[in-house]
């Protein structure tokens, strides 16, 4: 007996697709690709004129499905829209308020104008390149065009991970060239006359620590009194100062740029912490920097004094006359007087960065090393050293005369054997000129202000030894008297301090010492027991074992206001022998 087949059927299986002719004459396609975010299948439908067409375009969409590049199903973006949701909805809450800045600037002020009007999935490389183009036939800088195709690709990006689009056609296109330019480093000579004129002005430690340790103009701003450890000689970098944004807070009748409003309100916070952990570091300060910013500190206290109520505490170490922060705007017009002041050529600010990190190239230190005192993350270092790190001639020459020397046997700049143990890259610092002042040594750089001081120092005390001796750098540094004192690279500070001093007897009583009250001698800065810099300071003391006698102190270096210092602690230093209950044992200076 014959076996029956059943009939096939026409319907197709789940999820399988499907083509057939329409009512409306016209050929229909559909095509499950995946899920929807309710769960229910996403279907997608197709419509042609003719069957080889939509099969066509449904066999696009299942190859399409099978590779996981199908868009995903919804609102159908622009550039416009697209940018500015990922700006504001997506950037804006997970990038640092210095990029979202620029961010804000690329997509506002040239991507969206230049090409917002385009449909997201009809954007081609060929869009952006010739936007590009435009974009610098119009005035904008390669570097202008650079952040403009990097902020899209970065735009474009969360739209492919999000699947509004299939590619990246930022990432396909050629991105405008820049020609970065060579940055030349300031000379030693030239920072040493920088260095000489920022004495002269406000905050002069400020631009020592940029020169001398290559910190970032955030990091030198948003440094506090906390971050810096004087017993240990370390600075700690924790945290960066931001630039201000402000708005109006007259209700915007000033008529004013908000920057410049009367009532203006800062509307960002003052600082960020050091993204990174190699940003977060410590570095070594040299003992003259540390001695600056003890200086630093005195002078910020008698400002605090000066203003009173009108000063703000926060303890930043650099501050405006009140205590705030210094703005970074002003911060970079500073450095521009400085330069000019000191005539010096022009430069930016951050180009002090790449001075730092190429004088630690001069004196050979560790790439290790100098990458901590950087902030550069491993990984990245050896490319972020090429940019900082130039071969200035000074290098060059160091290094052909090593070259020199091992192949020739010979000194290149002196034509004679090479000697047996290895130069260092920095010969011009191998000796150390010592002021030999009685039992004071004084080390300097320059044999010339060595003998300056020696000759002055000579003139106050002619009864005292007085020399310049002759040492190697090693030498001072291990077995020298001074230690691990700084070799200084200028002539130090000399002023002519007037003293007084008067002693009192319990009860209020006048002693008489058999000595002077008044006199003057001349200290330099490193004879910390008789130099000052302040016109007056005084103090008063009871001496212990010795009847209870209360001395009245003052040194300074303006006579006249020594004289009124010296009237108000002779009146203290009564009141204080004749209530001996009411003061402590000793007062500081």
């Amino acid at each position: 007996m014959a076996k029956t087949t059943k009939p096939q059927k026409s319907r197709q299986p789940n999820g399988a697709s499907s083509i057939y002719l329409g009512k409306d004459g016209r050929w229909h396609g559909r095509v499950t690709v995946g899920v929807k975010d309710d769960g229910a299948p996403d279907r997608r439908h197709v419509s042609r004129k003719t069957r080889p067409e939509v099969t066509k375009v449904v066999r696009e969409l299942e190859r399409q499905r099978d590779k996981g590049a199908v868009r995903k199903a919804g609102q159908s973006w622009t550039v416009t829209t697209w940018l500015t949701h990922w700006v504001e909805n997506i950037a804006a809450a997970h990038v640092s308020e210095n990029t979202i800045d620029g961010y804000r600037v690329a997509v506002y002020h040239h991507l969206i104008p230049g090409l917002g009007a385009h449909r997201l999935e009809k954007l081609d490389p060929e869009h952006l390149e010739r936007f590009y183009k435009k974009m610098q036939d119009n005035g904008s800088a390669a570097g202008t065009a650079h952040q403009a195709h990097r902020t899209i690709r970065t735009a474009l990006n969360e739209a492919v991970r999000r699947k509004h689009l299939t590619s990246n056609p930022a990432s396909i296109a050629k991105a405008p060239r820049v020609e970065e330019e060579e940055v030349e480093p300031y000379t030693v000579e030239e920072v040493q006359r920088l260095l000489a004129e920022a004495g002269k002005h406000r905050n002069t430690a400020r631009w020592v620590i940029a020169l001398a340790l290559g910190l970032r103009q955030g990091e030198v701003l948003g440094m506090q009194w906390d971050d810096v450890d004087f017993e240990l000689g370390v600075i700690r970098v924790r945290r960066g100062r931001l630039r201000p944004r402000y708005k109006h807070g007259c209700g915007d009748r000033c008529g004013r740029k908000p920057g410049y409003c009367p009532q203006k309100i800062n509307t960002r916070r003052e600082t960020k912490n050091a993204k990174s952990r190699a940003g977060q570091r410590p570095i070594g300060a040299p003992d003259e920097l540390l001695q600056l910013l003890r200086q630093h500190r005195e002078k910020q206290a008698r400002e605090r004094a000066r203003a009173r109520d009108l000063w703000t505490e926060k303890g930043y170490v650099f501050t405006s006359p009140t205590g705030e922060p210094l703005n970074p705007n002003t911060d970079y017009h500073k450095w521009k007087e400085l330069l000019k002041a000191a005539g010096v050529r022009d430069a930016r600010l951050h180009d002090a960065r790449h001075t730092a990190a190429t004088v630690l190239l001069i004196l050979g230190v560790p790439d290790a090393v100098v990458d901590a005192i950087m902030g550069w993350e491993p990984g990245k270092s050896a490319r972020m050293r090429r940019r900082y790190q130039h071969l200035t001639s000074r290098v060059l020459k160091d290094t052909a005369a090593k070259v020199g020397g091992l192949l020739w046997g010979t000194d290149e700049t002196t034509g004679s054997a090479a000697p047996e143990t290895s130069q260092s890259p920095v010969p011009a610092e191998l000796s150390v000129h010592v002021a030999r002042l009685g039992e004071r040594r004084v080390p300097f750089l320059h044999r010339e202000h060595a003998d300056e001081v020696v000759a002055r120092w000579s003139q106050d005390w002619p009864d005292h030894t007085a020399e310049v001796e002759e040492w190697d750098r090693w030498r001072w540094e291990h077995q020298g008297l001074g230690g691990a004192s700084p070799i200084r690279d200028r002539v130090p500070e000399r002023a002519e301090v007037f003293h007084a001093r008067a002693l009192f007897l319990p009860g209020g009583e006048r002693a008489a010492t058999g000595v002077s009250e008044q006199w003057s001698v001349p200290a330099w800065d490193f004879e910390t027991d008789r130099y000052t810099d302040r016109a007056s300071a005084w103090r008063t003391a009871r001496r212990a074992g010795t009847g209870q006698e209360v001395e009245a102190q003052v040194r300074g270096t303006d006579t006249t206001a020594v004289e009124a210092a010296f009237v108000e602690a002779c009146a203290q230093a009564v009141d204080r022998a004749r209530h001996p209950g009411k003061y402590g044992d000793t007062d500081e200076w």
